[in-house]
């Protein structure tokens, strides 16, 4: 029996059909209470969630599946404490450093047995955002391509292309900055969006692996030649106009209208954004997506590609349930339908998914498996350590809004990397 489930997750598996003969009665001897801590708190998500713990539930008679779904942001700093005292036996989280603390201090717990094992056939190329030490810490369950999506009608009435390189991506901005629009709308206030325009940067300056080494506080902010050079490509485009006014005022979704109004072309941008923008009425004929054009020519293409994951608590009570929800949530099947563009509208993580019939996850899909040779990065705020993170994207909208102050903003995040990664 499911305990605090909504009338709108049994909506959803009675629409979705995750359950059924592929999954019934496959492991009927679950027994006992699975307990689940979500931070899938936005609608969609939320849905998608409840779903699954019911699907979950009426498959498996003699298990009660408890779900409690707290706030996205509210969670960030819950987690520690809910791992530690009485912790539930699944959780949600993210991949790579993200997953750091909790796997240094023990409250994650090592699945490696049940990947070698064979239970997420599948996941084969995600496997590495999962691993540290050579171990393996969870499962992902989504990911999203991030890239620039821009205004397709407004290219096509200045006769603009896609470009390829940032020497066409400045010519394009001198052009839509010439009738009148910006080239970018971008909300900086809550700061983690200047650290996807930094991520983009420094990749395409300086390769994937400088940029992780600079995450890892393997390289000096203000010594390293090369990130003084993501810098000055950066001061290329803020020097042109190319942002819109105050973008610190703004939260991401309220820079939105800039570009539905027409008065900026492009959004850098994950693939959240896209019902967002559907909603507000622009259609597929007025939108578009384009990968991050080239800067440097000797270095590939790698991308950030935010992967939201499961992990079980190292304090776990029902070790056998947790295990066979992370094989539910990660198979096939389930994998295309919660990703779907009527679910959580991103990419599945196992390869034998479908991905949606949208044009969005199909551009996202095809660019993350065929043009993403360079790596695959999670996010600022996801590849450095917290406390980095948190000081290094206050410097990065300082910069946008004030460029001259590079050289201490620079000075600040060396002493900081200094000190945390010590």
């Amino acid at each position: 029996m499911l305990k605090k489930l909504t009338s709108a997750a049994v909506a959803l598996t009675m629409t979705t059909g995750l359950s059924g003969p592929v999954f019934a009665g496959a492991h009927a001897e679950l027994e006992g209470t699975l307990r689940i801590i979500s931070d899938m708190s936005n609608p969609a998500p939320r849905e998608v969630m409840e779903g699954l713990a019911a699907d979950f539930d009426e498959m498996h008679p003699e298990l009660t599946v408890e779900l409690d779904i707290v706030d996205r942001e509210a969670w960030k700093s819950q987690i520690r404490n809910a791992l530690s005292a009485s912790p539930p036996d699944v959780v949600n989280w993210y991949a790579a450093n993200r997953m750091g603390p909790y796997v240094d201090s023990g409250l994650f717990m090592d699945i490696t047995d049940w990947w070698d094992a064979g239970d997420f056939e599948g996941l084969e190329s995600v496997k590495g955002a999962m691993t540290m030490d050579d171990k393996q810490w969870g499962v992902p369950y989504t990911y999203y391509q991030w890239g620039m999506y821009y205004r397709a009608d407004i290219f096509d009435e200045l006769g603009l292309e896609e470009p390829e390189t940032f020497e066409q991506e400045i010519a394009n901005c001198e052009v839509i900055l010439g009738s009148g629009r910006k080239c970018y709308t971008i909300g900086t206030k809550f700061l983690w969006t200047a650290g996807g325009w930094f991520d983009y940067l420094n990749m395409r300056t300086n390769g994937f692996d400088h940029h992780m080494a600079l995450a890892r506080g393997e390289l000096s902010w203000t010594e390293d030649e090369g990130v003084r050079q993501t810098f000055e490509n950066w001061r290329t485009l803020i020097d042109m106009g190319a942002y819109i006014d105050d973008h610190q005022t703004y939260s991401w979704q309220e820079a939105l209208p800039f570009m539905v109004k027409g008065e900026a072309t492009s959004y850098l941008m994950g693939n959240f954004a896209v019902p967002q923008l559907r909603d507000a009425g622009l259609g597929d004929d007025q939108l578009d997506f384009y990968q991050f054009p080239a800067i440097n020519p000797d270095v590939e293409m790698g991308e950030d590609a935010p992967t939201d994951t499961f992990h079980v608590a190292s304090g776990a009570q029902n070790v056998a349930a947790a295990r066979e929800f992370l094989k539910f949530v990660t198979s096939p099947d389930v994998q295309t339908r919660i990703n779907g563009p009527d679910a959580l509208g991103q990419l599945p993580v196992n390869a034998n998914s479908s991905v949606a019939d949208d044009k969005f996850l199909q551009q996202g899909f095809t660019m993350l498996s065929e043009n993403a040779t360079g790596g695959i990065a999670q996010f600022f705020d996801r590849d450095f350590p917290a406390e980095m993170a948190a000081i290094g994207m206050e410097g990065l909208q300082e910069f946008m809004v004030f460029p001259d102050n590079l050289d201490d903003i620079l000075a600040r995040m060396e002493s900081a990397r200094q000190r945390i990664y010590d």
